[in-house]
């Protein structure tokens, strides 16, 4: 059974990790579900050392775009390059601070109330930025400042709550600052790679749970599912805001919230 709950878990990180409805906030609902209490599939360790798997699946689409070294780039090209990550690095400065000063204390919002609060909240914030259809500045990555750049790292400190999504925060801030829904989920999913990274590495480094054999193929399993399940998920988005605006994920985000409560309300 655990095999099975991890191979769901995977597809919800996988599908949850990318699109802005929170992947950790869904891990624990689906845990809740399933009554997986005080089960490895539970932990921090696995909740998000899994998200490498997602990570991974944006290094493999993006390769030759994150890569400043790449011999097909002209001089230009590699300047911007190395200028987008200089805007990657200095947006994850916030989230590095505050995220090590707050991590202990994030354990006590990992609940349903307040994953359904923050679903709710950001599937509002979503259906008003997009509602005052405000026309984006910023129409190409080498566009952005860097100090939008930091703007958004701000933006992104706001989900380490459960029940944000990264990829949500990141991207209603990035929006609210002049960025194209492109850009903006763009520039969420490069921002991803060094603070996914660095959790992972954190929860690794820093936990006391020693884990079995068993549970390290348990941790394996879900990070390939969670890996081949974001290469579809990614290409979905990327394709879908080009044609598409965020409102469907706002309102998924409100009916979910509410279905939550309703949920522990009656049972």
């Amino acid at each position: 059974m655990d095999y099975i709950k991890t191979l769901i878990l995977g597809i919800v990180e996988g599908i949850s990790e990318w699109l802005p409805i929170s992947s950790t906030g869904h891990m624990i609902l689906v845990n809740e579900f399933m009554k997986t209490k005080d089960s490895f599939l539970t932990t921090d360790l696995f909740l998000y050392v899994i998200q490498l798997g997602a990570i991974l699946a944006i290094v493999t689409l993006y390769f030759h775009k994150l890569n400043p070294f790449a011999p097909s780039k002209s001089k230009e090209e590699q300047k911007n390059t190395w200028h987008m990550w200089f805007k990657v690095a200095v947006a994850c400065m916030p989230a590095a601070v505050i995220g090590l000063l707050l991590d202990k204390q994030m354990a006590y919002f990992e609940n349903p109330w307040v994953i359904s609060a923050m679903l709710i909240l950001y599937g509002i914030g979503f259906l008003i930025i997009e509602r005052m259809n405000k026309k984006a500045g910023i129409q190409e990555m080498n566009q952005m400042t860097y100090k939008t750049a930091v703007f958004i790292g701000l933006f992104q400190v706001l989900s380490i709550i459960p029940g944000t999504s990264r990829s949500g925060a990141t991207i209603l801030g990035a929006m609210l600052l002049g960025c194209s829904r492109g850009v903006a989920a763009e520039f969420s999913f490069f921002l991803a790679i060094p603070v996914m990274f660095g959790v992972s590495l954190l929860k690794l480094v820093t936990n006391d749970y020693v884990m079995t054999g068993t549970e390290w193929g348990l941790l394996l399993l879900g990070m390939v599912v969670a890996y081949l399940v974001s290469m579809a998920a990614v290409k979905f988005l990327v394709d879908y805001v080009k044609r598409h605006d965020f409102k469907v994920f706002g309102w998924y985000r409100i009916v979910l919230g509410v279905i939550v409560i309703a949920y522990f309300l009656i049972f």
